[in-house]
């Protein structure tokens, strides 16, 4: 590594760079823990491009903000090593993979999804997907729920979202409201825990390329954060807003690109809690896709690299591949795949360039840091609520809507419970839950074991 290979500026060789953000990304299996504990040991174990203290700097930061952690934090250190172009490819390597890979399963899904076989596969894929969806309640659970002031947050996010059918955003903003303010008054329930924990051994800043000290581009500058945001901005909304002025409101790829514009921005606690509320809007409001397709698609974002929130892109597919009239399937579908990962993915560069160089000023924030852990615990409600919603439709052939005044909840026909499904669902659980088996295991013995139903004809 020498000065003359690098541009001015960038702490290591942007071309080495680039070449580790492309392993990264083709190893980004397993989640936001997984993916964050692989960037520690790439970046920090292996390279020592970046210190454990500044790495868990910037994963605290990017838990405060909508979007997918790892990827921002992706975003975060590549800016840090080799500025906003470093920032870029960085963030742009960590989506291409998965983007690449759900949208050629999305189109094989729509040709071939209807075939007995393809049938078997996604239906012993939808009970390992039911044991990772509460593996993660457990998981964030045990992080959050520290006291009986975060249980209460998490049980009553569960009762807003799943009888009176409170919009996800208005829990958010409530649990964030509430953190905040018990945080400025110092009540002691309210400290953050974050992050994912700890992830392998420590490297002392001070040994890394970066070192200790803060690089002169990513200091605060007041004139190039404004400059940076209004490019990010209209880079981000323009498309919507031509969409929406040429197109009508009422067009699919209208509707695409503002709900998931403002899907983008509320999605805090990751992929998990924001799946729930998604999966009914785009079900029940837009009619874009039936609840076991949207366990499909999570499905498929599972088995692929990438961030978890990639399941948009099969969502935008779906909906576009159906609505749009004018364009060939295919084509439409591949549009609105395209749209759906530009509006959900554009917001994470404008947070990290635009807040990333005041990042000093929120460390240490109680206040910041406590609203961070409310919403955090109303997350669990939340993600326990998307449990419930797939249970429902994974066990269940039948399930009726209740409603009544300010209630709202969807109630299983008892009678309509389906043997296999409840069978292999009950395996994948005791494969994650006594027998800890990752993530890949359960997925592909589940598959294998939709695919020998069908084979036995059962």
């Amino acid at each position: 590594m020498t000065a003359e290979k690098m541009r001015p500026g960038d702490v290591v060789p942007l071309r080495e760079a680039a070449g580790a953000w492309a392993r990264i990304a083709a190893l980004s299996f397993g989640g936001p823990a997984g993916q964050i504990a692989l960037m520690h040991r790439v970046l920090v174990e292996e390279k020592r491009w970046i210190g454990d203290t500044r790495f868990l700097h910037a994963l605290n930061f990017c838990m405060l903000l909508p979007g997918p952690e790892a990827q921002q934090l992706a975003v975060y250190v590549g800016w840090l090593l080799n500025r906003t172009l470093g920032g870029l490819i960085a963030g742009v390597l960590f989506v291409l993979p998965g983007a690449v890979s759900i949208l050629a399963l999305s189109m094989v899904y729509v040709l071939y999804g209807k075939l007995a076989p393809v049938e078997a596969l996604f239906f012993g894929l939808k009970a390992a997907v039911l044991a990772i969806v509460l593996q993660a309640v457990v998981k964030i659970g045990r992080r959050a729920l520290k006291n009986r002031e975060m249980v209460a947050i998490a049980a009553a996010s569960l009762i807003a979202i799943y009888v009176f059918n409170v919009p996800f955003p208005l829990i958010v903003a409530a649990a964030g409201l509430i953190g905040y303010v018990a945080g400025r008054m110092g009540h002691p329930s309210f400290q953050s825990g974050g992050g994912h924990g700890q992830v392998g051994k420590h490297v002392d800043d001070a040994d890394t390329a970066l070192g200790i000290d803060v690089p002169a581009h990513a200091r605060p500058n007041r004139a190039w954060s404004l400059r940076i945001a209004a490019i990010c901005l209209v880079l981000w909304l323009a498309p919507t807003a031509l969409l929406v002025w040429i197109a009508g409101p009422e067009n699919v790829f209208s509707e695409i690109a503002l709900f998931f514009s403002m899907l983008a921005v509320v999605t805090f606690g990751g992929a998990y809690a924001v799946l729930a509320w998604m999966a009914q809007a785009a079900v029940e409001n837009y009619g874009w896709l039936a609840p076991g397709e949207m366990l499909d698609g999570l499905g498929l974002a599972e088995t692929t690299p990438g961030p978890l929130i990639m399941v948009t892109q099969f969502v935008g597919f779906l909906a576009a591949f159906r609505q749009a009239t004018g364009l060939p399937p295919l084509l439409a579908g591949t549009l609105g795949a395209l749209l759906t990962t530009w509006v959900t993915f554009a917001p994470c560069f404008l947070w990290i360039f635009l807040g990333a160089p005041y990042i000093e000023r929120l460390r240490g924030n109680t206040a910041l840091s406590a609203a961070l852990s409310t919403i955090t615990a109303a997350v669990v409600g939340v993600i326990l609520n998307l449990s419930i919603w797939f249970s429902l439709h994974v066990l269940f052939t039948e399930v009726v809507a209740v409603r009544a005044p300010g209630i709202a909840l969807d109630v299983p026909i008892l009678a309509s419970l389906d043997p296999a499904a409840a069978v292999l669902t009950g395996a994948a659980i005791l494969a994650v839950f006594v027998l800890g088996l990752g993530m890949g295991w359960v997925l592909g013995g589940a598959a294998a074991a939709g695919l020998l139903l069908w084979a036995i004809g059962a």
